[in-house]
């Protein structure tokens, strides 16, 4: 722990290893101070800001506990800055849940949405180890592959591909299993083979 004056202090590097923060979550919240509430620095130790510690702790624990919110919970700004995202990617893949299985909404605060940090974390790590190895000809034909990845593995935006279980296209194949995800949607899960099959019956038309 750091100290500044004989009080407890954070820099960054203390708040990353006490709260498992981002460096990019913290910048952001610094510089978005004037409308978050975040504490000015106490002062600084060698080239490093430093808060008082026990403010920071108290602006931190206000802001996890917001009026009407449960804990846990965090909204897609949160999201983003937590995991290194854009706003635009984190609507991209809001609008693209019906192939990729993104996470339902947790709690709806007037137009704030707030979706469960844990469970977003934990879709989100397998989402990003589904991309990178959905890429086309790589991996065995009779693995499965969600909707979202058969989409990369054709070329296609997820969204192009979203309708195809409904209205499929000359030649797309039946899922080879369905998971359900919970509120009446569920998960198509597609043989790699099948999909590569269609890809070249697609160019071969």
């Amino acid at each position: 722990m750091t100290s500044l004056d004989g009080r407890r202090a954070y820099t960054r590097a203390d708040l990353m290893d006490a709260y498992g923060l981002g460096l990019s979550t913290l910048e952001k919240w610094f510089r978005e101070r004037a409308r978050n509430g975040h504490p000015e620095p106490a002062g600084t130790v060698g080239s490093q800001l430093a808060w008082d510690a026990e403010a920071w702790d108290r602006w931190y624990a206000a802001r996890r506990t917001a009026p009407g919110v449960p804990p846990g919970l965090a909204t897609r700004d949160e999201l983003a800055a937590e995991h290194g995202l854009t706003r635009h990617a984190m609507k991209t893949l809001w609008a693209e849940r019906a192939g990729n299985g993104h996470p339902e909404v947790a709690h709806r605060a007037g137009k704030s949405l707030y979706w469960d940090r844990a469970e977003w974390a934990a879709w989100y790590a397998a989402y990003e180890k589904d991309q990178g190895s959905a890429r086309e000809g790589e991996g065995d034909p009779e693995e499965l592959i969600t909707l979202a990845d058969a989409a990369r593995v054709l070329g296609l935006a997820q969204t192009s591909v979203t309708v195809y279980p409904k209205r499929p296209p000359a030649g797309w194949p039946e899922p080879a299993r369905t998971e359900p995800l919970g509120g009446g949607r569920v998960r198509r899960l597609y043989r790699r083979g099948d999909i590569l099959d269609y890809a070249r019956l697609r160019t071969e038309g």
